[in-house]
């Protein structure tokens, strides 16, 4: 039961909350998270989505990187601010309902859904590009490419959770590893001026590639300024953090340090990479659909190494896809759990694995990724773009909710509603509100950036009306789960009376009619 002083004001996390995590085993290891943590920084974004960006911003596209990061440090201190309140393995949509309600926390959960199983489609568009490097593959439909991957990490991912985090700490460490060798490599490039080959010439690295190329800025201001919305998706998968800490031993200790090392791995593996690419090739080398390393690896002079060394890193590029995929299924699969059992989401997706996974709503997520292979099948040089933008509203949306729910948390702290963290967001509130006027920014750019960033606001016109229309069709189970637990959620937080057991029970009943 939850902890509460004489006049009723909440001194402890609300424990009404407690049957969003029965079933799940606190699977993940210290190690297991902290790699998670760095792989979830490290995805398509980076390694497939810098070429194009590079071609259209130039090498200003370093600083769009490290403004994003600065932010994505931001979102991830509030993050940790409440997970340190309450581990939960539905994240920022557990703590909109304990601190807004549930029509809050309806919207936050399926935003953040639609974010994924957009970015599932951009995953496997990724991997299908990746082997169509290869030349036996070249012929192979790029549809048929993201079906077989999808197919292979969705049979990954039904596994039990210390399997996924085993499986996703060798991920992200052979990404971690690529970019290690990529930054040495890169350095004795520069440091011995060793030329490169583009254009069947060569060319020598360094500044002169910059004073050569219209310097930092050659295609002016406004291009770095709209590749902004597709920085944003490359630090996606950080709040990963938040649904992994449900399924995390000694969360205390291990979020705060994870959290914390993120600042080194913005600075280094994002604004470092994207530094030295501008220094080793002319930016008009590097193109969209082809990852940026593969393109410097496969111009290094010899065409037997370049090859070879390319054909590696093509491979590494290939898990990293793959990674966010599984991590992707994985984090829906959590998400809709939790809304599941507070009656957002059929009850259904409420269904668990006796190895503690949510395999329903792993398989849901993975329904809609089927409509990335169609897309992949009608325009393929599109569904990349096209499913990155409208991925970029649900991590918006998700981003949004997570400092709104930190702002929530540290007002209760202050009138002593709540337990004041101890692992908090530094310089808030004025780090909160600039944090949030940057991801409004991030949407004006979005809807002027013609024609598919004003198509995926345009969408928003379809987007909204669904919810609205989801949220009546799920209405009378969603309150009366929330009944159960009055005065535990939304803005009047006093302590709640009803056992965790009865919450758990409505949210089973097979006669509410959904």
């Amino acid at each position: 039961m939850t902890a509460q002083n004489d006049t009723g004001a909440r001194r402890a996390p609300a424990q009404d909350f407690s049957h969003e995590q029965e079933g799940y085993q606190h699977g993940l290891k210290p190690r297991q998270l902290q790699m998670i943590a760095i792989g979830g920084a490290i995805g398509t974004g980076l390694f497939l989505g810098a070429g194009g960006r590079l071609n259209s911003a130039g090498p200003a596209l370093a600083i769009t990187y490290l403004v994003a990061g600065v932010f994505a440090f931001f979102i991830l201190r509030a993050l940790g601010e409440l997970v340190l309140h309450r581990p939960s393995s539905g994240s920022f949509i557990s703590y909109a309902r304990e601190f807004y309600g549930e029509k809050f926390a309806y919207a936050a959960g399926w935003m953040y859904f639609l974010n994924w199983a957009m970015t599932s489609i951009v995953d496997t568009t990724a991997v299908a590009l990746y082997m169509q490097y290869w030349k036996p593959f070249t012929a192979a439909p790029q549809w048929l490419m993201a079906l077989i991957a999808l197919v292979v990490v969705l049979a990954a991912n039904l596994v039990a959770v210390k399997v996924f985090g085993e499986l996703e700490f060798w991920f992200a460490l052979i990404k971690v590893a690529a970019l290690v060798a990529f930054l040495v490599v890169a350095l004795v490039w520069l440091i011995f001026a060793f030329p490169v080959e583009t254009g069947g010439e060569a060319v020598r690295t360094g500044f002169s590639i910059l004073q050569d190329n219209g310097g930092v800025f050659p295609n002016g201001l406004l291009p770095a300024v709209l590749v902004i919305q597709g920085v944003v998706f490359a630090y996606a998968a950080i709040e990963l953090v938040g649904t992994a800490s449900g399924e995390t031993q000694d969360t205390e200790k291990v979020i705060p340090r994870a959290i914390n090392s993120v600042v080194f791995r913005i600075a280094v593996f994002y604004v470092g990479s994207v530094v030295l690419l501008s220094l080793l090739l002319p930016y008009t080398s590097y193109k969209e659909g082809e990852s940026p390393f593969v393109t410097f690896f496969s111009s290094i002079g010899n065409p037997q190494v370049g090859q070879v060394v390319g054909s590696i890193m093509n491979f590494v590029v290939l898990t990293a896809a793959l990674s966010s995929l599984n991590a992707g299924l994985y984090s829906t699969g959590r998400a809709l759990h939790s809304m599941g059992m507070n009656g957002s989401a059929p009850r259904w997706t409420t269904k668990m694995s006796r190895g503690g996974v949510p395999y329903a709503g792993i398989l849901l997520t993975a329904g809609f990724t089927v409509v990335g292979v169609v897309l992949n099948y009608f325009v393929p040089s599109q569904a990349f773009e096209i499913a990155l933008n409208v991925a970029s509203l649900g991590i918006i949306t998700a981003w949004g909710t997570i400092i709104l729910c930190q702002m929530k948390l540290r007002s209760w702290a202050k009138q002593g509603l709540a337990k004041e963290p101890t692992f908090r967001l530094p310089g808030a509130p004025v780090t909160a509100w600039l944090t949030l006027a940057f991801l409004a920014s991030v949407i004006v750019l979005m809807a002027i950036d013609w024609p598919v960033g004003t198509f995926t606001i345009a969408s928003l016109v379809i987007i909204i009306p669904l919810l609205v229309v989801g949220w009546f069709v799920q209405r009378d189970r969603i309150l009366r789960i929330a009944a159960l637990r009055q005065g535990v959620t939304g803005p009047y937080p006093v302590t709640g009376r009803d056992p965790a057991n009865q919450v758990r029970r409505a949210s089973e009943d097979r006669h509410d009619g959904d």
